[in-house]
Parts: C-alpha cells; sequence; structure tokens
C-alpha cells in the first residue's frame, strides 16, 4: 500500500487477509514514552496529553506523527487508542490453551471489521500465515481434554463452551513456521474473526518484551 487511502480501500480476497502500509517514519518515539514517564499499567493518550509533553524537536516531530495517525483512523470512521504498554496481563504457565495476547490469536468481532495498528517503539507485533498454524482446538488430544472439561458432546454446546473461553481464537504454531514481523512505524490492517469475512483471520500476536524494558507505544483500532 502506498497511501491511507489505498490501506482503508482495498479489499479482502483470494486468501489475502493482511494489508500493510509501509512507512519509514522521523522522529524519536522513544522520547515519547521516556516524558509520558512510568506506568503501571496500560495508559491511553488523546492528542491533548501528548500536547501537553515537553519535547525536542525530534520529539514533536514523532508527537505530530501520532497524533496524524489518531487523525487518520477517526476521519475513517475508526475509533483508534494510542497506548503506552509496560506489559499485558498473562495467562498462568501451564494453561491447555492459552488465551492471552502474546500467544497467536485472532481477532474477532460480531459485525464485519478490521482490526488496524502500529508499533512504535520497543518490540512489533509479529504474524503468522494460516498454513503455519493450527487451532489448539482443533488438535486431537486437546480437544479430547476440553471434552471432558465440558462434560458433554461434540456439539453446538461445546462449540459455545469454546467460544466462551476465547478457545476458538487461539493457535498453536506448526513445527518450522517462522513469524513475520510487523515493524515499525507501518500501519497494518488485518482481517478479524467475523460473520461475512471473505477470507480467514491474520493470526498475529504480541512481542514479549523483557524484563527492564520501556513500555512499547501501540496505535490500534
Amino acid at each position: 500500500m502506498g497511501s491511507f487511502e489505498e490501506l482503508v480501500s482495498a479489499r479482502f480476497g483470494d486468501g489475502v487477509n493482511a494489508f500493510c502500509w509501509r512507512r519509514e517514519l522521523e522522529g524519536d518515539f522513544e522520547e515519547i514514552v521516556d516524558a509520558i514517564g512510568e506506568v503501571g499499567e496500560i495508559c491511553s493518550m488523546g492528542p491533548e496529553y501528548l500536547e501537553g509533553l515537553e519535547l525536542s524537536e525530534a520529539g514533536r516531530l514523532a508527537r505530530r506523527r501520532l497524533i496524524e495517525d489518531l487523525e487518520l483512523l477517526r476521519r475513517a470512521g475508526l475509533e483508534p487508542s494510542l497506548d503506552c504498554i509496560p506489559a499485558y496481563p498473562r495467562d498462568a504457565e501451564g494453561e491447555l490453551v492459552p488465551t492471552d495476547v502474546y500467544d497467536f490469536h485472532a481477532d474477532s468481532a460480531t459485525t464485519l471489521a478490521d482490526t488496524y495498528l502500529c508499533s512504535y517503539t520497543v518490540a512489533a507485533s509479529e504474524g503468522l500465515r494460516n498454513e503455519d498454524v493450527v487451532r489448539y482446538v482443533d488438535v486431537p488430544e486437546i480437544r479430547a481434554e476440553l471434552l471432558r472439561r465440558f462434560g458433554g458432546a461434540d456439539g453446538d454446546g461445546f462449540l459455545a463452551f469454546l467460544r466462551e473461553r476465547f478457545y476458538d481464537l487461539h493457535y498453536r504454531a506448526r513445527e518450522g513456521a517462522a513469524p513475520y514481523s510487523f515493524g515499525f512505524g507501518n500501519l497494518w490492517r488485518i482481517a478479524t474473526q467475523c460473520p461475512g469475512s471473505p477470507v480467514r483471520p491474520c493470526i498475529h500476536r504480541a512481542p514479549t518484551t523483557r524484563v527492564g524494558d520501556p513500555p512499547r507505544l501501540l496505535l490500534i483500532s
């Protein structure tokens, strides 16, 4: 994609479930994070908050881009959120089906909708091709254990049980699968699991960050 207009107007189909507007952004986005300071949980920022930060010229360039990206998505009828993320909640180790965002998953919606996202700092989101993953609930031994926990037959009730716990949205990488990076500054539009979608959902995950890393800066809608 060469522009935002191309990104929003492109049609999913023929197996294509993700579009990327590749960009080389000017400015110091790490300075934005430094100016925000320590955060204990995910916090969302709007233009007014960003305008209140004291920044160098490089930081002001980054701020201008962040505000412009928010406005681009809002003018397209979306509801973007610019988040400073120290970490996401994690499932306990050893869960039969992990359901946190560090695990490969599909976004879902009740109506036809896409996800837009852009990573600016620290670590970028990652994706896998649909042929490189299998749903946990489709792995025979995992499905058998989930059926045992459900205590019923493999039918509509069991499928509802899976949906209620988001088990149907999470995927395991096949042996040898190599994730691709969404990169920094690139604005992505990816397909979700929703009624009427012409393609399978884009499988992706949040990057694992290290202890001591600064918070990530992420735009998402």
